[in-house]
């Protein structure tokens, strides 16, 4: 027999078939079976149970009515006492209804011979109405009592009998019945005793509250109401037993009396003005008091449990104020005071945000520091603490989530595990999810692996990702960290403005800009540039109002933020423009600095002979005089200008024959295009690395032409999910896993060493504990194709252990990166990895941390590592991250530095002055060496006002990448550079030229040594060498080096020998501060630049769609054999012009010096003057300038006119007799 005859259901017989089909479903009435379930609940029984006790809302009705009929005898009894006056005798004595006689008698006379009427206490004179309400109101509540001791008789009926509550509710009850039988008409009754029963049932009621209406009552407040409802009820008790025994004494109370009497009694004050004179009384008294002492300390203690518990799980944020008020909800696992405080800080730092509460969730208990802080009236007012968990929906309706404005999940930093932390700050964002789908989210996580998880969140901040990414911009420019926490934290920018050193204002006032937002249509910074280009209106801002424009946003769906989009940008008035000042231009007063600037009489008028050259100037450039200007400044050479990281362009030089002493005044600048017209002009656009090359290759495929080695393209394999497409210089062919080790030898290298690579840049350490994911944010910066393939660092990590496959995996994509096993404690490890090579030594803080007990020295192995590095090595550049912020004053530390000792009395006044950044004057910190991740928090914070803020500052930093949008960059300013003088005129200069705009100056500024150093000695001269974050010894010889620097140079040496480095790498400078770093973001037009000075800026993007008005040199490189011709015509003009002015042919002028480079198009030469924006002066054309126009040949017949321009300033006190010419170019 088969499996599926075993399991098949066998044929119904015909019959039944055919009945089936006459039938239907009637046809099996015969064989169903009607089942009634829940039978047990039909009987009277079971319903009455259902009613009184099981349902919810039935039992609460029955427990509410049996509150009412306790209520209710006991305010029949207080009627009954108020209407029972016939034992007082108005003359003397009465006869009573119930024959009871009172004679008042003299208070002396009762005490010696007291008489107690016992007839008085026993009988009582009763209303008849009141009588017949209390008889059906005992019956009723008899009645009631019996139904549910039956209904809930479990088997134990004595248990039911001897029960406090059924004692008290028959001694009330079952007297009031039988006196309707004449002779117990007048009975007394302690019915007052029902408001015992009454506490009893309004305690059940609470219970049943909670059940119906599904809220949690607060315990706090229902054994409040239990505490002051004991107390009603023995006062009642004792007031109503006082007044009934005092019937049988001299002294007859009434109810006030009575209540009196009582309260004076219980609180131990006993005033004597009243007090009873019979034993009976006094015996009472003395019961009732016992009883007091002995349940009032009952619920006292419950009380206090009560409140203690209460005080250790927090408030309940009461749906009340849900609905009136606004509140945020940050959620963490344990509340540090640190970063509660720095989260406070910048929430409440917003005008907007002053009505706010905040509500701390935490699972853990408030430590002591927590606990004072939210005792501040400052926080006690705006601040609730609740102890719950996230994923317990008790505790989120207790904080009120579905009303919140917004919910706060900061990830918890003591945690050894990283990715477990990351694991609950994901539970907990589903949970909220879940819990409230419409609060907004801000979510900090560590791992970047772990951010798709919480994807669905409105804002995320991975630590991993911004750190590495900041760390690695810190290499690129000096300082970038410290650039970017002063952006993103809130400051007036009054820090350091009581010292008395002048790069302390300067640093201080300047780090209270931060990034703003505006439409433009609504600006008044902006509002007058619509329909200008970008670059434009960043300028003229800057120049006017002292803002600086870095970024818009187009208000199209789906468009992001871009960062300097160049002057293709036309600014529209509804564009959102993104811009660095002090404030926002909502509480900022605009006030005119000069009142009659404006009025067109007080301005000097051209000479009549330079109207028209004016005229054509004014043409000329507004058909590309950024492009023309660019041309003519790559036509300078090459000898200084403005050097930059990987750069080789330079692009700020006098011309050829003129120099700052030659001038009468400074030279001119091009004036910054409105807007860009290039329906005539030939632009391209190439990657920075391309267009700054000397190469003759100009293709712009994705082949790398500065390096045949490279190409430019995506990289192929990323670490985790969620990475941003990032353009980089990748190597043609991936690498061998066994060549990516720096000190293994294998079959295709033979290096052990760094020093055996023999590469041409300083290379780039990078020390961690493991191969983080993060560290891919870190290689991106370093590899991204805007810098010049020739310029890359080589990148050695230096992990304590082994990376795995996926990692290298990733890794190998990437040109020059190495990785070696060691350890930043082991100096032969250090000098294998190449220190004495390297540019940045970046120190990645330790996560296993060696002091669990003590949060804030988590850092301490970091820091003792780093100082040892900065002993051996004190050239180094250390870059080092902590976790603790307040830790920064340990690094490079020097016990007995002035400067050091100094700004630590600064920091503490700072402190005092209620300031948030105040560790920003550390050397350090200022320098850009060492920044505390927990410093990015505050980007989470500001993203709750400034949605906008994290895309920023991720395209800033380089982590993302959009098409139109800048990014980050530096440029150091040289000795040729300083006839620029001004930021000012360094902004205008680059943004007629490149298109870039700067934000803000790297300085680095020389200390005397005798200041700086702790012990005074005589030094020699010393000679000026800048390097930045470094501290050097400026003064000449080995005759300053302690006896320490000297036995540690002998140990390197020696270990260096060993090893079979050359010496000569090392450098035996000491280790003295003789120089202050610090970064000014955003400065003043007028500051002054010095030599030295690093400019941060903002380049225009390679990626847009539309060219950037950048040109390419190597493409006019092409197209020089089909313009000789006509370079040759414009060349015989040239020099008719300079024998015009006196030169031999045989000289050679700068135009012609120019002629031998190369250009495209046809040659335009333009004359024009400059309006000198910076100060107003007015230029123009001498006649003997004006003499050469009509020599000049100017041929149109191509409209790519892509030429270099003729800048010819004339000083507006030049006479026709004797011209200055202060500024020719060809």
């Amino acid at each position: 027999m088969s499996d599926d005859e075993v399991y098949s259901v066998p044929p119904l017989p015909p019959r039944y078939r055919f009945r089936d089909v006459i039938w239907g479903d009637s046809g099996h009435a015969d064989d169903r079976v009607h089942v009634e379930f829940f039978t047990n609940e039909k009987s009277v029984k079971e319903r009455l149970q259902l009613y009184f006790i099981k349902n919810q809302r039935s039992s609460l009705r029955i427990r509410t009515f049996n509150l009412i009929i306790k209520l209710l005898t006991c305010i029949l009894y207080v009627v009954r006492v108020s209407m029972d006056n016939s034992y007082i005798c108005a003359s003397g004595q009465r006869v009573c209804t119930n024959g009871t006689i009172h004679r008042k008698m003299d208070p002396v006379d009762f005490h010696d011979s007291p008489q107690i009427n016992w007839d008085a206490i026993l009988w009582v004179e009763r209303h008849f109405v009141v009588w017949i309400c209390q008889v059906t109101v005992a019956i009723i509540s008899l009645a009631e009592t019996f139904l549910v001791q039956y209904l809930s008789y479990k088997g134990n009926i004595l248990q039911q009998i001897i029960s406090i509550e059924f004692l008290v509710e028959l001694i009330t009850t079952v007297p009031v019945i039988f006196t309707i039988f004449e002779p117990l008409r007048n009975l007394f009754i302690p019915v007052f005793l029902n408001c015992w029963l009454a506490k009893q049932s309004m305690q059940k009621i609470f219970s049943d509250l909670h059940r119906v209406m599904q809220k949690n009552q607060s315990a706090l407040a229902q054994q409040l109401l239990i505490l002051c409802a004991t107390l009603l009820c023995l006062v009642f008790i004792s007031a109503c037993g006082i007044q009934h025994l005092q019937r049988g004494g001299n002294h007859h109370f009434g109810v006030f009396e009575s209540i009196w009497l009582v309260v004076v009694t219980l609180s131990t004050v006993g005033y004597g003005d009243v007090y009873p004179d019979i034993w009976p009384s006094q015996l009472f008294m003395l019961f009732m008091i016992c009883c007091a002492l002995v349940i009032l300390p009952t619920q006292f203690e419950q009380l206090a449990c009560t409140w203690l518990e209460r005080q250790k799980l927090g408030g309940t944020y009461s749906s009340h104020r849900a609905q009136t008020e606004k509140h945020v909800i940050v959620v963490t696992t344990t509340l540090q005071s640190d970063t509660i405080m720095d989260f406070l800080n910048e929430f409440y730092a917003h005008p907007m945000l002053q009505d706010y509460f905040v509500v701390l969730l935490s699972p853990c208990e408030l430590d002591p520091t927590m606990k004072m802080l939210l005792q501040v009236p400052l926080w006690a007012q705006r601040v609730i603490y609740v102890q719950g968990s996230a994923l317990k929906d008790a505790d989120l309706a207790r904080c009120r989530a579905q009303d919140a404005e917004a919910c706060f999940i900061l990830a918890a930093r003591n945690y050894a595990d990283k990715t477990a932390a990351d694991q609950h700050t994901i539970l907990r964002s589903w949970a909220i999810k879940d819990f409230s789908p419409k609060c907004p989210l801000y979510v900090q996580i560590f791992r970047p692996e772990n951010k798709f998880h919480v994807k669905f969140a409105d804002h995320v901040v991975c630590e991993d990702e911004f750190k590495y990414a900041l760390l690695a911009n810190n290499c690129l420019c000096p300082g970038t960290s410290t650039l970017v926490t002063l952006l993103l934290h809130t400051s007036r920018g009054q820090e350091g403005q009581a010292s008395s050193e002048e790069w302390q204002k300067l640093y201080g006032r300047c780090s209270g800009n931060e990034i703003y937002h505006i439409r433009l249509g609504e600006s008044k910074f902006f509002g007058e540039y619509a329909s200008k280009s970008f670059t434009y209106a960043s300028f003229h801002a800057h120049r006017k109002y002292g803002v600086s424009l870095v970024g818009v946003q187009k208000d199209v769906i789906g468009s992001t933020i871009q960062l300097n989009p160049g002057p293709r940008h036309i600014m529209r008035n509804t564009d959102l423009c993104f811009y660095m000042n002090l404030t926002k231009e909502e509480n900022s007063a605009f006030i005119l600095a000069h009142p009659n600037q404006e009025n067109n009489n007080s301005q000097p008028r051209l000479p009549q002979g330079t109207e028209q050259a004016s005229r054509v100037a004014s043409m000329i450039a507004s058909v590309g005089t950024v492009a023309l200007e660019l041309q003519h400044t790559r036509m300078m050479g090459g000898d200084g200008g403005v050097g930059r990281q990987g750069s080789k362009r330079a692009h700020l030089n006098l011309p050829k024959g003129l120099n700052i002493q030659s001038l009468q005044k400074r030279p001119s600048i091009a004036p910054v295009p409105a807007v860009l017209e290039s329906n005539d002009v030939q632009i391209n656009v190439f990657p920075e690395s391309e267009s700054e090359t000397d190469d003759d290759d100009s293709s712009t495929e994705s082949v790398d032409s500065s390096n045949p080695d490279y190409v430019r393209g995506f990289p192929p394999v990323t670490p985790y999910v969620g990475t941003s497409p990032t353009l980089c210089h990748l190597s043609r062919e991936k690498r061998n896993l066994c060549c990516l080790e720096l000190c293994q030898t294998c079959s295709h290298c033979s290096f052990i060493s760094a020093k055996d690579y023999e590469w041409d840049n300083r290379i780039i350490i990078v020390a961690a504990d493991y191969a983080s994911n993060g560290l891919y944010n870190f290689i991106v910066p370093l590899r991204s194709h805007a810098r010049e393939a020739n310029s890359l660092n080589p990148i050695v990590l230096l992990f304590e252990q082994s990376p795995d496959l996926g990692f290298l995996d990733t890794i190998c994509y990437f040109p020059m990166i190495y990785w070696m096993v060691g350890s930043i404690d082991c100096l032969s490890d250090l000098l294998r990895a190449g220190i004495n090579l390297a540019d940045n030594v970046v120190v990645v803080n330790k996560e296993s941390s060696n002091s669990v007990e003590e949060d804030t020295l988590s850092d301490c192995n970091t820091i003792v590592s780093v100082q040892t590095i900065f002993r051996l090595f004190p050239t180094a550049n250390i870059i080092t991250e902590l976790t603790q912020s307040s830790n920064m004053r340990f690094m490079q530390f020097r016990a007995n530095d002035i400067v050091a000792l100094a700004i630590s009395k600064l920091e503490k006044k700072e402190r005092q002055r209620g300031s948030h950044i105040y560790y920003m004057f550390r050397l350090p910190f200022a320098a850009g060496n060492v920044f505390s991740a927990s410093m990015l928090d505050t980007l989470l914070y500001q993203a709750f006002v400034k949605d906008y803020l994290i895309t920023f500052v991720r395209l800033l930093l380089g982590i993302d990448q959009a098409v139109g949008s800048g990014h980050l960059s530096c440029m150091k300013i040289t000795k040729e550079d300083l006839w620029i003088r001004t930021y000012g005129r360094l902004y205008q200069k680059l943004c007629s030229t490149t298109c870039e705009v700067p934000i803000g100056i790297y300085r680095t500024q020389l200390q005397s040594c005798p200041e700086l150093s702790s012990k005074k000695t005589n030094h020699k001269s010393t000679t000026a060498s800048l390097h930045l974050g470094e501290s050097e010894d400026m003064c000449n010889g080995g005759n300053n080096l302690t006896p320490e620097r000297q036995e540690i140079i002998q140990m390197v040496k020696c270990r260096m020998q060993s090893q079979g480095l050359p010496l000569e790498e090392y450098d035996e400078s000491s280790d003295k501060r003789t120089s202050v770093s610090y970064a000014i973001i955003n400065p003043n037009y007028d500051l002054k630049l010095e030599l030295g000075d690093i400019v941060y800026l903002i380049r225009p993007s390679s990626l847009s769609p539309q060219p950037s008005p950048l040109m390419d040199e190597r493409r006019l490189l092409k197209e020089q054999e089909t313009i000789e011709e006509k370079r040759s015509r414009f060349a015989t003009s040239i020099s008719d012009h300079s024998l015009h002015n006196g030169r031999t042919p045989s000289e050679p002028s700068e135009s012609q010096d120019n002629l031998n480079k190369p250009t495209g198009g046809s040659r335009i030469p333009v004359i024009y003057y400059d309006s000198d924006e910076e100060d107003n002066e007015i230029c123009g054309l001498s006649p003997a300038q004006l003499d050469v126009l009509p020599s000049i040949q100017v041929d149109r017949g191509t409209p790519d006119f892509t030429e270099d321009i003729k800048y010819m300033d004339a000083s507006t006190d030049s006479s026709p007799t004797d011209p200055t010419i202060h500024n020719v170019l060809s």
